[in-house]
């Protein structure tokens, strides 16, 4: 890459997000990055939605960043092509697979979904997707719900057999070598700050970056705080 080449950047959005999730930051770091949203509804199992990711990107190699479901996505790509990552950030994510339970609501979800109960489940997660004080933002639920009809019912069943399908990525952490960011919103309450600190003490030499009054969709819910983050790490 000549000095003067933009690098890649893959962004991959959480379950039931689209490029809307990333809007705020393609246009501020236009000027670092040459940026791809990549599609992560087409595949049941993390392993093949991470296949499609790394088969469409229109890089060799390139930064990678990726929210809730879309860091797992970046974990699993880690794991089959580390060589093309030259750095990775984590927003808002966890390394662990799921519990027992996580599991068990996400196939209700499912079976919600499938009887037709689609548009309903947005409405549910809402609450713990956003902090508390965003509740009243009406231009934010209104970019959540589009997200979501934008993602449909059969590609959310998918998604979320992916996520039930994911591998438990903490011992991978060890091996990640590249230079790593690791933010959370204070307040997520999907994925907490400690799963946040074990990611980032996981990671030899990342950066843990706290996003304040914030809770789960950090680059929506305070887009200026966390595209500075994504900036500094992009150009460090």
């Amino acid at each position: 890459m000549s000095p003067n080449t933009k690098p890649g950047l893959v962004l991959v959005p959480g379950l039931l997000c689209d490029e809307l999730m990333w809007r705020p930051q393609l246009s501020a770091l236009a000027a670092v990055a040459d940026c791809w949203i990549a599609d992560h509804t087409r595949s049941e199992t993390m392993a093949d939605v991470a296949a499609d990711v790394l088969r469409d990107a229109p890089f060799e190699k390139f930064a990678l960043a990726g929210l809730s479901m879309g860091g797992y996505v970046a974990l699993e790509m880690m794991r089959q092509a580390t060589q093309r990552i030259l750095k990775l950030a984590l927003l808002d994510t966890t390394a662990r697979s799921d519990t027992a339970e996580q599991t068990r609501k996400r196939r209700d979800f499912i079976a919600l979904a499938a009887r037709g109960r689609f548009l309903g489940i947005t409405d549910a997660l809402v609450p713990m997707l956003i902090h508390p004080a965003q509740l009243a933002n009406a231009e934010l639920v209104s970019t959540i719900k589009r997200m979501a009809k934008n993602t449909g019912r059969d590609a959310f069943i998918r998604q979320e057999r992916a996520i039930i399908s994911r591998t438990d990525s903490l011992p991978l952490l060890a091996r990640i070598a590249c230079p790593t960011l690791v933010m959370c919103g204070r307040q997520d309450a999907l994925t907490p700050l400690p799963l946040h600190e074990e990611l980032a003490a996981g990671i030899s030499g990342s950066r843990l970056q706290i996003v304040e009054e914030c809770g789960h969709l950090s680059t929506i819910e305070r887009p200026a705080e966390t595209t500075a983050a994504l900036a500094r790490w992009l150009t460090a």
